[in-house]
């Protein structure tokens, strides 16, 4: 553990020096510890308290008085403690997951009766209960990243995830500006005050341009929902090569054309201008997602699984993995079946072991 100075009643936040404290216990007890202060700070709605920010930081006075709600924290919530059961049930077949499969229980009836705005989400909800990303403002009347946890945490059901992806795309993707918003329209004069991020002129960084780190969550959403060629369609659209084939095109990113950028701006006299590069995560995710979800690149301790969700027009792919001191060539080839030979054996159950015998072995996947 850490300890340092507390904040006071009359602070929101400070820059404070920490140090270890003499009291250490198992990461088990620390999840189970964090896990505990999250589900028993709820509010009026059952939602996860947003407090001075939740992801999305230039959202800190949401709930800064302590009722305001997070909807989108709501979804990564139940996607926490839904892995974590599901950890604990593999892992130790004693421990009980009956409070955590209750909670999520009605955590998930919570987002769908409280969060539901009629055809997508709401972002969060007001210290003094006004809603946030409904339909009914006038400003950010859809964020982005309530509607890709929707899907991946799994709480949206199909009928929802479709109209879901309906508003997404005839509201924060412009194909023709090759940006997907994170909220729209910006802040500019809500009368809730969100934060500081509506100090942003519009369109600019997190005020209604692309925030990089949620195109990369929308993708995975796509992919989980089998739509594979709008999610590929969209990881080159925001490829930072792709922003800059042309002069007119490089003109407009204004920023380097080799590494990913944390922000896009969306405002008519910047459209399509690159925000901060490489003091960003989103190169990190936008990684991630290339290798293991486009790429299907899934490895777990020494067990490799190739499950790819590459375009339709892909006959297949060819890579070089190199585990430790030995060399894997892995050809992935389109066919009427799902299998994986492993130096011409086939795989039971199409899981690879990797094993450092330092040879050369020779992978094909079939995939449908």
């Amino acid at each position: 553990y850490i300890v340092g100075d507390r904040l006071s009643i009359y602070e929101h936040e400070k820059g404070i020096s920490f140090d270890y404290s003499s009291k250490s216990e198992s990461l088990l007890e620390h999840l189970m510890k964090s896990l505990k202060l999250a589900m028993n700070s709820m509010g009026i709605h059952h939602l996860p308290l947003m407090g001075g920010g939740d992801w999305n930081d230039g959202m800190n006075k949401v709930g800064i008085k302590g009722k305001g709600e997070s909807v989108w924290l709501g979804f990564f919530l139940y996607q926490i403690i839904d892995d974590f059961v599901k950890l604990m049930s593999k892992h130790d077949k004693d421990f009980d997951t009956k409070k955590y499969l209750e909670f999520n229980d009605r955590l998930k009836t919570a987002l769908n009766d409280s969060a539901w705005d009629g055809e997508y989400y709401l972002r969060a909800f007001f210290d003094n209960g006004d809603k946030l990303g409904s339909h009914e403002n006038s400003e950010c009347k859809i964020d982005l990243i309530s509607q890709s946890f929707s899907i991946l945490s799994g709480v949206a059901d199909e009928e929802r995830t479709g109209k879901i992806i309906n508003s997404v795309e005839e509201q924060l993707v412009d194909t023709d500006g090759r940006i997907v918003k994170l909220l729209t329209p910006a802040f500019e004069k809500s009368l809730n005050n969100p934060g500081y991020i509506m100090n942003y002129p519009r369109g600019i960084r997190e005020n209604g341009g692309q925030y990089t780190h949620s195109v990369a969550w929308y993708i995975m959403a796509l992919i989980k929902i089998g739509k594979a060629d709008k999610a590929y369609q969209y990881y080159q659209m925001i490829n930072p090569i792709n922003r800059s084939i042309s002069s007119e095109l490089a003109d407009s990113y204004k920023v380097e054309p080799y590494v990913i950028a944390a922000d896009i701006y969306s405002a008519k006299k910047h459209l399509g201008r690159g925000g901060w590069t490489w003091y960003t995560g989103s190169a990190g995710w936008f990684y991630r997602v290339g290798i293991t979800e486009i790429l299907g690149f899934k490895k777990s301790g020494n067990i490799l699984k190739i499950k790819p969700a590459i375009p339709k027009d892909w006959k297949g792919y060819n890579t070089v993995y190199h585990y430790i001191d030995t060399t894997y060539n892995i050809e992935v080839i389109r066919s009427d079946k799902n299998s994986v030979l492993v130096d011409d054996k086939l795989q039971k159950d199409e899981s690879i072991k990797l094993i450092n015998d330092k040879k050369i072995h020779n992978i094909i996947v079939y995939i449908k």
